[in-house]
């Protein structure tokens, strides 16, 4: 079977989207045993996104996010018994168990957030590329939201911002069909999202987020155009979550026959297919990823268990900044 792109990179995909897929089972397993209170909300069915992302930027390039944000923080670098610790708001997590689930950061791996409020981190995205450009480095901010927050005013301000000024930006509306329960037809006469950006002048994609392959060609571009001057581009990345909006929805308003035809699609599995029909890993060489995918989920819960809770004083601390700066007053 003929491929573009080569063993290396499918043998990353493949272990990297296994981790988030584990991750996040044990994650939804411990929180039906109340080890994570609060917000839960999975990425699983959605991982082809997060590595074929990751796989066309370069490590120093930004990234924000919404709410479904563990898989992607992994996929950036987060340590996965960071991310776990977090999700037990334990002082070891990478928010040091202030913010949980759904607002994991990095400044080290430039993952600015897991951010609660629906669209507030376009703006953000895009301020972030402001300041990159205003720099002068030629850092890319890949921007994150759903296909609910395409309905925000915010998205349409920071677009209009974003072309007038040629921001490094690419805005990825992950387009998983239903914000919260609500499908995309319901809410919006214009099925095809990326068409949003013709409004702009904004280059625009739509990309099959079942396939990593797809995912990586449709990034690569756009990071490109970005690094080069080109400004932003809007990909809508069509995708689908095999579980529920977050731990307490049911998904009743979707029929089993559309899960199943989407979990045919399971990018895992394709990519698994792809590796053995190049002859790339033996059933054995899968076996060990398999297993030192397993070993990593095991330890990131084990380190969450033991990891203690944050000090009380920890409670103001990062809240504000102490700002003596030579303030210009005249």
């Amino acid at each position: 079977m003929h491929s573009q792109f080569g063993k290396e990179i499918y043998l990353y995909w493949y272990e990297t989207m296994l981790l988030l897929r584990k991750f996040e089972e044990k994650a939804g397993q411990l929180y039906g045993m109340q080890k994570i209170r609060g917000f839960c909300h999975l990425y699983i069915g959605q991982e082809a996104v997060a590595v074929g992302t990751i796989s066309a930027l370069r490590d120093d390039d930004n990234m924000i996010t919404a709410y479904r944000d563990h898989a992607l923080a992994i996929a950036k670098g987060i340590p996965a018994k960071e991310c776990m610790a977090e999700l037990y708001g334990k002082a070891t997590g990478c928010t040091k168990g202030k913010g949980g689930s759904m607002h994991f950061f990095s400044k080290e791996k430039r993952f600015f957030g897991g951010h609660g409020i629906v669209g507030a981190q376009i703006g953000l995205g895009a301020g972030i590329a402001f300041a990159e450009q205003y720099q002068g480095t030629d850092r890319v901010t890949i921007c994150y939201f759903g296909d609910g927050a395409a309905r925000q005013g915010m998205l349409h301000e920071v677009m209009n911002m974003a072309v007038l000024w040629q921001l490094p930006v690419v805005f990825v509306c992950e387009n998983n069909h239903y914000a919260m329960g609500t499908s995309v037809v319901r809410t919006s006469k214009v099925l095809d999202i990326y068409r949003l950006a013709d409004a702009y002048d904004m280059p625009g994609d739509s990309v099959d987020g079942m396939s990593c392959e797809e995912v990586h060609k449709g990034v690569e571009r756009a990071v490109r155009r970005a690094r080069e001057g080109g400004g932003p581009t809007f990909l809508e990345i069509k995708t689908y979550r095999f579980r529920g909006h977050s731990m307490s929805d049911p998904a009743k308003y979707r029929t089993k026959e559309e899960l199943e035809e989407y979990k045919e699609k399971d990018p895992i599995n394709t990519t698994l297919s792809t590796i053995m029909a190049n002859n790339w890993a033996t059933q054995e060489e899968i076996e060990q990823i398999n297993e030192k995918v397993r070993l990593e989920v095991e330890e990131s819960v084990k380190f969450a268990e033991e990891s203690p809770f944050p000090d009380d004083d920890e409670l103001y601390k990062d809240i504000y900044m102490d700002a003596n700066y030579p303030f210009i007053t005249d």
